[in-house]
């Protein structure tokens, strides 16, 4: 795919990626199968996708199973090629990131129950605990990579699978009774969800709060990467006011605070936290003993 404008494939999709180990995704730095590496469910089928950056902005691939035909349609989507950001203008702390990666674009999978679940395994637990739960169940549920996949690349389950893991499984992916249970309630209305993916994202957002367990910050978190959506905040998130606060302020600052500062950038409010995270201008100097609490991520 060639586009009209710069294009960052690593930092584009990075957040698609759950953890280093995530048997979706894969980034292959050199040898023969170079490239990022990512499976997917669409309506046809399974498909296994490499994608190599060609040029500053061309990005080519190849795609391998049922949903092969799908994923090409989708592509440009994938990539953020809808994702507009003409009329963004950085505060002036990230005014020199964004010139350093105008590259860097939001994606939109387009896949709902895809993020959805990753996103409820990482509601009120470390990140790295949900990591594990989400390796353990596609490596249990999930189903082997079309094509030519690195070693022990897997393609999530569908939805009805994710609807009747057994109660041990859970247990044994380490993963509790309410988080489960909103899994299980969001597979089951699983078609009413990807209906989000053509709505705008307002009421998408609305929709998936419909589901209990699935809270203001479960849908941002879908939004950012099933709906392309650029202004999406992740609201309850334990880190996120703080580093916000710190890099546009030099101050900590809570969720209310963080929206302050936000506002004058909708519609690109999401775009100003990836600039953070891309850049490494969120990090807040440690003061006291490190943290020792699990609670981190609202619902």
């Amino acid at each position: 795919m060639r586009s009209d404008r710069p294009l960052d494939l690593r930092s584009t999709l990075a957040k698609l990626s759950r953890g280093p180990y995530d048997p979706t995704f894969r980034v292959v730095p050199s040898g023969p199968l170079a490239g990022t590496w990512r499976t997917s469910l669409f309506p046809t089928g399974p498909v296994t996708y490499r994608l190599v950056q060609a040029g500053v902005r061309d990005v080519v691939g190849q795609a391998w199973g049922p949903g092969a035909g799908e994923l090409a349609e989708s592509l440009p989507s994938l990539l953020g090629e809808p994702d507009d950001a003409a009329s963004f203008e950085p505060p002036a702390r990230l005014a020199d990131a964004h010139r350093r990666h105008l590259g860097l674009r939001v994606p939109r999978t387009g896949r709902v129950l895809e993020a959805l679940v990753p996103a409820v395994l990482e509601q009120k637990v470390q990140v790295v605990t949900a990591h594990h739960a989400w390796r353990w169940l596609l490596a249990r549920h999930g189903t082997p990579a079309p094509g030519p996949a690195p070693e022990g690349m897997r393609v999530v389950p569908d939805a009805r699978t994710w609807a009747t893991i057994p109660v041990w499984d859970w247990h044994r992916a380490g993963v509790d009774p309410r988080r489960a249970r909103t899994v299980v309630e969001c597979a089951r209305v699983a078609r009413r969800l990807e209906e989000c993916a053509a709505m705008e994202p307002p009421a998408a957002q609305a929709r998936l709060q419909l589901v209990p367990g699935v809270g203001v910050w479960t849908a941002a978190e879908v939004a950012q990467r099933a709906l392309g959506d650029a202004d999406a905040v992740s609201v309850g998130d334990f880190h996120l006011a703080k580093a916000v606060g710190w890099a546009l302020t030099g101050e900590r600052t809570d969720d209310a605070g963080m929206l302050r500062l936000l506002a004058p950038y909708a519609p690109h409010r999401y775009r100003v936290v990836r600039l953070l995270e891309v850049s490494g201008l969120g990090h807040a100097p440690r003061r006291g003993p490190r943290l020792s609490i699990q609670d981190h991520r609202g619902n």
